[in-house]
């Protein structure tokens, strides 16, 4: 298999081992154009579960502060948290189907 290809799907499954950091280091060191493409795809999407973390930590700090004591704050907090997971899981199958498809 060429090094490149092997690249390019290792960037989608990081992951599975290193998260962001795999794909942005091919991203920014690679010197093909296919695998600073697919290397900066999966860099991207491994940054889609981040999405609701600032409602997440909104909710946390509000729920701290204390302020007035309303109902919406844990439910806005464990909305995120299912929305953190469901993004998260989708997230892990995408790269697997992409990385596999590179190999091809």
């Amino acid at each position: 298999m060429e090094m490149n290809k092997i690249l390019s799907s290792l960037s989608y499954f990081s992951v599975l081992f290193a998260g962001i950091l795999f794909p942005l280091i091919v991203w920014l060191a690679a010197e093909d154009i296919e695998v600073k493409g697919h290397a900066k795809k999966a860099f991207f999407s491994h940054l889609i579960p981040l999405i609701p973390l600032p409602i997440l930590l909104f909710s946390v700090f509000s729920e701290l502060i204390g302020g007035d004591q309303t109902t919406t704050i844990p439910v806005v907090f464990f909305t995120s948290i299912v929305l953190i997971i469901i993004l998260s899981c989708i997230v892990l199958v995408w790269n697997i189907v992409k990385g596999i498809k590179v190999l091809r």
